[in-house]
């Protein structure tokens, strides 16, 4: 499945939120992750100014999110809850590091809706409302002060999600076209010959300095055209030593 494809079909689901502020800072977490499912338990403020603000350039899901009575008919239509806590629980499915779940929740997706609980600010979410979740998630934090602001909860796990799915990763290998060998050899042959000439290296004492200069360059993944700018440079100073 295609990887944005697998993020759209994500849900958050914020039960019983009591500020509007962490609506909208929500709605833009997810934004940012490219998930846009976003459905709302019986939250005290909505709609609001305060998460209109707070959401930024993600009025749109707070335009279009869906507002439920209860949490199970927020996740009528999903093939997979996962309820997210930092408390130890006394119930029968474990809990899971988040970024240990979240290969499986993505597997998920291939059958449909996949729902993130999260719940109220002050106390979470309830053990009834996690009893209708089939998985616990928790995102590990200083035992100390293990409690995330809701709207930051919502943007790690939206993070581990989109990271997870390689939704948004850089191309690999840079822009250009990678060296070649024969690319290669010509300049170390010319950084050779230079530094023999420089007085740099002595030729007959060369010690270990054309080996650590293939190491050098071994580790950097170069490019052609790096390589051309590396061999202009030294031919620069070739014509400067001549003069």
């Amino acid at each position: 499945m295609d990887e944005r494809i697998a993020l759209e079909r994500v849900r958050v689901v914020l039960s019983h939120p009591s500020h509007p502020g962490n609506i909208g800072a929500a709605a833009r977490a997810m934004k940012t992750m490219g998930l846009r499912d976003l459905m709302l338990v019986a939250p005290r403020h909505f709609p609001d100014p305060d998460a209109t603000a707070m959401a930024a350039g993600a009025a749109d899901l707070l335009a279009q999110a869906r507002v439920h009575t209860t949490l199970e008919s927020a996740l009528a239509d999903c093939v997979l809850a996962v309820g997210f806590t930092s408390r130890r629980r006394d119930l029968s499915h474990p809990q899971q590091a988040l970024r240990e779940a979240a290969p499986q929740i993505l597997a998920a997706t291939e059958s449909g809706t996949v729902a993130l609980v999260f719940g109220n600010e002050t106390s979470g979410l309830s053990n009834e409302e996690l009893a209708r979740c089939q998985r616990l998630a928790v995102i590990p934090a200083d035992p100390a002060y293990a409690s995330l602001n809701l709207a930051a909860a919502v943007q790690v796990a939206c993070y581990e999600l989109a990271t997870g799915a390689a939704a948004f990763d850089a191309p690999k290998g840079g822009a250009g076209n990678a060296a070649t060998l024969e690319d290669l050899e010509g300049l170390f042959a010319h950084l050779e010959t230079l530094a023999i000439a420089s007085g740099y290296l002595d030729p007959a004492k060369p010690g270990r300095f054309m080996q650590r200069m293939r190491r050098l360059f071994a580790r950097t993944g170069v490019e052609r055209e790096e390589v051309k700018v590396l061999r202009g440079l030294l031919a620069a100073l070739e014509a400067k030593a001549r003069r």
